[in-house]
C-alpha cells in the first residue's frame, strides 16, 4: 500500500488507527502502566521502573502527550506526568464501541 491514503477513510477511522498507532508499542503500555500504578502524577521515576534510556522515555511521553492521553507540568527543571481522565475515557468508549460490534456466531469465514 505504500503511502497511507488517510483521506480516503472516515475520521473515525483515522482516529481509531492512530490511537492504536500510538498504543502499539510495549514501551508506552508499560509507561502508562506505570503512571496508573502510581495513582498520581508520576516525575522523572520512569527511567528506573520502565527500564529505558532518558531521551527513549521521553520520545514515548511525547507521542502520548501529542494524542492528549497524558498531560504534563514543569516542576522545576522536571515534568511529572499523570494520565488524562478526560482523554483516557474517550478512547476508552472509542475503543469499546469499535470492538462491540456485532459479529454473527453463525458467521462462517473461511
Amino acid at each position: 500500500m505504500g503511502v497511507t491514503k488517510s483521506e480516503i477513510f472516515s475520521p473515525l477511522q483515522n482516529e481509531l488507527a492512530g490511537i492504536a498507532k500510538v498504543l502499539g508499542h510495549p514501551a508506552r503500555i508499560a509507561i502508562l502502566q506505570e503512571i496508573i500504578k502510581s495513582k498520581s502524577c508520576i516525575c522523572g521515576d520512569l527511567v528506573q521502573e520502565v527500564g529505558l534510556a532518558q531521551p527513549t522515555i521521553s520520545q514515548h511521553l511525547k507521542e502520548l502527550k501529542n494524542i492528549g492521553l497524558i498531560k504534563g507540568d514543569i516542576e522545576g527543571t522536571r515534568v511529572c506526568y499523570c494520565i488524562n481522565p478526560e482523554k483516557w475515557n474517550q478512547i476508552k468508549e472509542l475503543f469499546t464501541t469499535f470492538l462491540n460490534s456485532n459479529i454473527s456466531p453463525g458467521d462462517e469465514c473461511c
